[in-house]
Formats: structure tokens, sequence, C-alpha cells
């Protein structure tokens, strides 16, 4: 396991410069100029040279080529530059806003990953039955629900109709204070939204996972010798059904870290995913050069974790091999 962890943080260095090379090649070609969107409404006015010195400033001059190497030596040392959009050092931005994503992230994919167990068993227990039709059928529409628009249904019921829970931010209107009631709160209705944008596919792997093991001799033979039905399907079906989900773990990353910009966007949550859809808006590229970096690194962690936990679990797996 420490080589396949080696291997992988030694992969993912030129992973990670070829994903900023793109960045800076798109931002080359796009035809948005982030200088007059700096300027704002200034820029409309205002003269050629006065916009050059401006891009000079900013250091946006130069081949693209050029600007990436320099941002590439500088962020090696913890320079990541200066955000235009946001007037901040983008490390700072980062800082700032981090540890509220990735509680969000974390709580929602827990949520999804135990509701999504204790569901998918309890559906496979008897496939086809009652329970099975519904569980699948109310996972499917979830599936295909997108989180932005779970998300305002969510606000207009338990903010605007029930009056419950807050519609969104992280504090109460004319609070600066985040205390753990109010933070609790606020967190309820964003990680559950973003839960359930996940629960379709832990639900649905782990439910064909276990409904196939039990239908393997292993299985009939822990019957067969008179084990009650709860040690079958938890020490047994379970362990086997859950391998595939471990395998998920990776793969739904990317797919948490979008459900995360649409739900902090719906619910103002100051995170990391907000302040990429304000970078994309203002086309300011230092800053969406670092957020890359940090989804890029957060999906490589989750394949890793993915492998580790697969080995773990099953011995036969020959990490030489990953």
């Amino acid at each position: 396991m420490a080589r396949l962890t080696g291997r992988r943080l030694l992969a993912a260095v030129p992973v990670l410069a070829l994903v900023t090379f793109g960045m800076f090649a798109l931002a080359a070609a796009s035809p948005f100029d982030p200088v007059r969107q700096y300027a704002g409404t200034a820029g409309r006015s205002a003269s050629q040279e006065t916009l050059d010195e401006l891009r000079a400033n900013l250091a946006l001059d130069g081949p693209f080529t050029e600007r990436w190497w320099q941002w590439l030596s500088h962020a090696v040392t913890g320079d990541l530059g200066e955000s235009v959009s946001l007037r901040q050092p983008v490390a700072q931005v980062i800082t700032e806003r981090i540890g509220w994503s990735a509680l969000l992230c974390l709580v929602a994919f827990v949520l999804a990953l135990l509701l999504g167990t204790l569901l998918g068993v309890a559906a496979a227990r008897r496939t086809g039955g009652a329970l099975d039709r519904c569980v699948t059928g109310v996972a499917y529409v979830l599936q295909a629900a997108p989180p932005f628009w779970t998300g305002l249904l969510a606000v207009w019921l338990f903010a605007l109709q029930l009056g419950v829970l807050p519609a969104g931010g992280l504090t109460d209107t004319g609070s600066d204070t985040v205390t753990v009631g109010g933070l609790l709160r606020h967190l309820a209705l964003p990680a559950a939204v973003l839960a359930l944008s996940q629960l379709p596919w832990f639900l649905l792997y782990v439910r064909q996972g276990v409904a196939d093991a039990l239908a393997e001799d292993p299985v009939r033979g822990a019957r067969a010798r008179g084990l009650g039905e709860r040690t079958v399907l938890l020490g047994h079906a379970l362990r086997s059904g859950l391998l595939p989900v471990l395998t998920l773990l990776g793969s739904r990353v990317p797919e948490l870290i979008t459900g995360a910009l649409l739900i902090e966007t719906v619910f103002s949550w100051p995170g990391i995913a907000s302040a990429t859809v304000e970078a994309a808006t203002a086309t300011d590229f230092p800053l969406l050069a670092a957020l890359t970096v940090l989804a890029t690194l957060a999906v490589l962690a989750g394949n890793l974790l993915a492998d580790l936990l697969y080995g773990l679990a099953d011995p036969r797996v020959d990490h030489q091999e990953m």
C-alpha cells in the first residue's frame, strides 16, 4: 500500500502540471478579457493604453506559456497569485472557504453512504418486493433530478412554506457570529440536498451487490448450516456486496464536487464551489487554476482511497497491478 501511494503521488505531479497548463491555454483562447472584467464599467471608456498598463500590473501580458510557468513556479513556493474578482490573495480565498466546503461535502457524503447502505440492504433482502420497488423507484427519480432543482424545491418547502429551516447562508440575518446551533440549522438543507444527489448511486450499488451475494453458494451454505438470517446478511452478504461500493467511492468525488458547486450557489454557502462560480463569471484565471488543482487533487485522492479500501476489504487484490 505504501508503494501504491508513492506511485500515485509521483504520477500526480505531471497530471497537475498538465491540468494547470490546460487552464492557461483555455484562458488564452477565451474570448473574454479579464482586464475589462476587472475594470468593470470603467473599462468600456478606458483607453487602450490604460488597459495595457492595467494588464501589465495584473501580470496578464505576454504568452500564456510564460504566464503558466511563472504561476507554476510561484505556486510551488505557496504563492498562488491574486484573485482578480475577489481582490484577495488566492491562498487567502482558499483558506477562508475550504473548511466550509469540506464540512458540507463530508456530512453529505457520510449521510449518502449510511442511508444508501441501509436502504440498499433492506431492498436486497426481498428483491422484487414492495419495499424494493418503492426504494429503487425513488432512487431512480432522485438520480434523474438535477441538484439545483432539488435545492430550490427544498428552499421553497422547508424555508418559505414551513419556515423551519433557513433558506441559505451561514448565519442568520443581521448576525456575523457563527454558533454551533446556527451552523447546524444552516447546514441541514444544503447537506441533505447534496446527500440526496449522491444517495441513488450508493443505494443501487449496495442493493445489487447484496442481492448477488445472497444468491452465491457461500451464503447458501451459511444458511444450510443453520445460521440466522441476520448473521448471514450482515456477516456474509453485506461484506461481499460492499466491495463494488468501495470502487464507487473514488468515482463519486467529481460528481460530489460538481453537486457542491450547484448546492453552494443555491444556498449561498461560503465555500470553495461558490468561489469557483465567481471566478468563472469574472474570468479570474489565477483563482480558477488554483481551484482546478484542488479539484484534481480531490479526484486523485478519492481514487487512491478507493483502491486502498478495496485492498483492505479483499486481500486477494494485488496492489502491484494497480
